[in-house]
Parts: C-alpha cells; structure tokens; sequence
C-alpha cells in the first residue's frame, strides 16, 4: 500500500507553471503546504505535500471549480516505474489497496500532449481487465455508480502511472477533464466550440432549460463571423451581433440576428431585457474586464460569458489581477453574482469567465 501524499493535476500543455502556482496558492489558504513538480509541455503537475494526510484533506477541502488552470483532480501515490509489461495490473493494486474500497468508477488516462496520445489504445484495452481484478479486490463496485469515488490511473508512459482517486462531487466529470464535442459542419467558426463547452462547464444541465432558453434577448461583442452568436442562434434566441466585420450569411438568414457594424467597446443595447452577453474580443484582458463590468453595475445584462486573451509572461498573475478587479468591483456596487473562470480545452493562450448577476 501506498502512501498517497500528492495531488495530480490535468492542465493544458504549456500552462504548467500556472496550474502549479495556482494550487500552490489555493493550498496554502487552506493551511496546507508543499511543493510543486511539472515538466514543460507535459499537461500535467504534482503538488506533493508536507504531511502525508494533507493531500486527501486537500482534494476534499479545495473546490474544484475555484481551480481555473485545472482539469481534473486527484490524490496519489509516488509514481510507479518500471511495469512490466507481463503484469502492470498486481503494482497497480498493491499502489491503491487499503487506501481506497468501492470506488464508483475506473478511468484510465492521458496526459494530453502528442506524445501521450498513442497510448490511447493501450489505455482502452488494459481498462477491461484493469476494472475486473479491482472489483475482484472488492477495491471497485461491480455496478458504475456515479455517487461514489473514481479510481483514476494516469500513464504517463507504457511503464510508469500515477494511480489515486477523486471525489465524484468535486471533480471533473469529463474523462480527462475534456467534454467531447463535435463541430457542427455549418458553424462560421470553431471558436463556437468555446462557448459550447462553457455551457457546459458552467451551466448545471438541468438548468439548462431555464437558463438557455429560446426567445431570450442576447449581445454578441466582437461576433465576425459568428462562431459565438451561432451557439446562440441554435437554442432559439434573438441576437444583438456588434462586429465591424461581415456576419455569416447563413446566421443573417435565420432571422434572428441583428447586426451592428459598431465598436464593441462603445455599443450599449437599446433595450434593457438583454439575459446573456457573451465576448471574444481580441483585447487587454484589463481591457475586457472593465467592460464586462460595466455590463454587469449598470444592470444590462444578466449573465456573461467573455474571454480574456494571456500575455507571454506572467500569465497567472494576469489571471489574478483581473478576477481580483473583477471581484471588487462587484462588491463595491453592492452587484449580487456568482464567479466562475476555467480555461476550456478550447481555449488556447486565453481563459474563459462566466459572470451570473442574482437579483434578490
């Protein structure tokens, strides 16, 4: 047995350094410390802890949609070198046994970089014999049950993983931390992947139908060519499209586009029945944050998804900056709303923020 001292963290490749100041900071709010392990490019960290039992108090105490960096969480063990290809599966059980019992479910991942991905299918293929020596060790239940913790085993390579659990309620339901989409073959762009898998991150789907309702009134800043007011349009809302770039024609025909050849810093809605305001504005993120805040004090809309282009440098303390700001001002205006910011698999040297405005 074990003993599982460290947390692993799933990030995007080339935002180590960030994911690993990131828990770094979370951690030490909580009272807990240690330190951080990542190789370049290598899509994911470790946070080993100081005191052993800390790394399990940490994946229960920390709330993992706070994490903005991270795609997935969970506690482990040292990583386990030198498999043998003969038998991976006896290492993996004696690594978890005694740490772990009816665990819920089994996923077997990636880090996800080029090189990792050909073990996709060595990954699916050990999966099945992996899940009936754990149910054999009583280690995982013989039913899927998505209440209940998640055995996770991260390969790094074919002779070395990382093997823990997560917590169903404070994790990623995604394997890999990744929601599956398909790009729609008649959207303007793929950047309409990026608010799609923001609905879904940031939207409980059974609010879904409340929140993303047709008939809504909604604006879309800096919308040429449309990839972000095509998400929109498809859930039957009426949309404000501000871009002094050409829309899409086949959008423009739907009848439920208006566009205004405008500067997205200046345009402010005639109406005051906007709900949603979305924004992926190529712009200083203090720039763009400034804005939405505007939006949000003066009451024209009700919730906000916008994204916030990176610098080269110094991207984590961007980030800060700017939900800091953010925060306050929200505060200071006395504006009643919950906060959310993740980078999205769709998201490349950007996060993404969404902002609910609750009246009482």
């Amino acid at each position: 047995m074990q003993k599982l001292n460290r947390v692993i963290l799933y990030c995007r490749s080339g935002f180590e350094k960030e994911c690993a100041a990131e828990i770094t900071d979370k951690a030490a709010e909580l009272g807990i410390y240690g330190f951080t392990k990542s190789l370049p490019s290598s899509a994911y960290v470790e946070f080993e802890c100081y005191q052993a039992d800390e790394a399990e108090k940490l994946i229960k105490m920390i709330n993992f949609k706070t994490l903005i960096f991270a795609r997935q969480i969970f506690v482990a063990g040292a990583q386990l070198t030198e498999l043998s290809n003969q038998d991976r599966i006896t290492p993996l059980i004696e690594a978890i046994q005694g740490n772990i019992s009816r665990a819920g479910s089994l996923r077997v991942e990636i880090p996800d970089t080029n090189e990792a991905k050909e073990l996709a299918n060595f990954c699916r293929k050990f999966t099945v014999p992996l899940r009936q020596a754990l149910r054999a060790n009583q280690i995982l239940l013989k039913v899927e049950n998505p209440s209940k913790p998640v055995i996770h085993i991260l390969f790094i390579n074919s002779t070395s993983c990382f093997i823990g659990y997560s917590y169903s309620n404070n994790n990623s339901p995604f394997y890999m931390g990744i929601p599956r989409l398909k790009f729609p073959p008649d959207a303007p762009s793929r950047s309409t992947l990026k608010l799609e898998e923001a609905f879904h991150v940031f939207i409980p789907y059974e609010e879904w139908d409340e929140r993303l309702k047709g008939g809504m009134n909604a604006v879309d800043l800096g919308a040429s060519p449309g990839g972000w007011t095509y998400q929109l349009v498809k859930r039957s809302m009426m949309v404000s499209a501000v871009d002094n770039g050409p829309m899409d024609k086949l959008l423009m025909e739907s009848g439920q586009v208006k566009h205004y050849q405008e500067d997205g810093f200046k345009f402010r809605p005639k109406k005051n029945s906007i709900y949603w305001l979305v924004c992926d504005m190529v712009e200083k993120p203090t720039k763009v944050t400034a804005l939405m805040v505007d939006w949000l004090v003066n009451g024209l809309c009700r919730e906000t998804i916008f994204n916030l282009k990176l610098p080269m440098k110094k991207r984590y303390e961007e980030v800060k900056q700017n939900m800091l700001f953010l925060e306050q001002q929200l505060k200071e205006h006395r504006v009643n709303a919950q906060i959310q910011a993740k980078q999205l698999y769709h998201d490349r040297e950007e996060i993404t923020i969404h902002v609910q405005r609750i009246w009482g």
